[in-house]
C-alpha cells in the first residue's frame, strides 16, 4: 500500500490530518533520505500498525539500506533513550542526573549514515516520545552543524502528523465505525 491509501483511510472528521500528511510528506523540501528516514523513524516510534504498514514500503524503497537501518535504529535507540532521560529529568531527585546511565546506545556514534540525518531522525522521535531532554540535546547538536530551524521545524511537524494519524487510524480500527 501507500502514502495515498494512508490518506484514503482517514475518517472525514480528521480531514486536516489528511491534507497535513500530504503536505508533510508530499510537499517537504527535505532532502530524500531525511524526509524518508525522519518518516520511518516517527511512523515506528508511533507505535500504530497501520501507519508503520502503510508507510515503511515507500520508505524502504526512498532509503538506501544503510539510511532505513538507521532509521529504524533511530527508533529503537531512542525509545529507551527517551524514557530513561524523561524520567531522570522528571524526577525531583536531581541527584540521578549525577549517575552513570550504564546503558549501551553505540549506535549514535556510529549510525551507518550521515549524523546530521541520524540526529534529526532522533529529534523526530523524541518529540513523538516528549522527551524535552532529548529534544533539547539533539536540537542543540543539529544547530551546531548548522541544520536551520526551518528543518528541524519540518521534522517535528512530520513526527506531529503522523503520531496523530496513527491515533486516529488505530481508534477507527478498535471503533469500526
Amino acid at each position: 500500500m501507500s502514502l495515498d491509501s494512508l490518506k484514503s483511510a482517514i475518517p472525514d472528521y480528521a480531514k486536516d490530518l489528511k491534507l497535513n500528511l500530504g503536505s508533510v510528506i508530499g510537499d517537504s523540501e527535505l532532502p530524500a533520505q531525511q524526509l524518508w528516514g525522519t518518516v520511518l523513524a516517527t511512523a515506528i516510534a508511533s507505535r500504530s500498525p497501520i501507519v508503520l504498514r502503510e508507510l515503511e514500503p515507500e520508505a524502504k524503497a526512498n532509503l538506501s539500506p544503510e539510511a532505513y537501518t538507521a532509521a529504524k535504529a533511530a527508533a529503537a535507540v531512542m525509545a529507551m533513550n527517551n524514557v530513561f532521560y524523561r524520567t531522570r529529568h522528571l524526577l525531583s531527585d536531581h541527584g540521578y542526573g549525577n549517575l552513570r546511565a550504564g546503558l549501551r546506545m553505540n549506535v549514535i556514534g556510529n549510525p551507518g549514515v550521515d549524523k546530521v540525518d541520524f540526529e534529526l531522525w532522533s529529534f523526530a522521535v523524541s518529540a513523538i516520545n516528549g522527551c524535552g531532554m532529548c529534544l533539547d540535546s539533539h536540537e542543540q547538536v543539529l544547530r551546531k552543524a548548522g541544520v536551520d530551524r526551518e528543518v528541524i521545524q519540518e521534522a517535528f511537524k512530520i513526527a506531529s502528523v503522523i503520531q496523530a494519524v496513527g491515533v486516529t487510524l488505530d481508534a477507527e480500527a478498535v471503533l469500526g465505525e
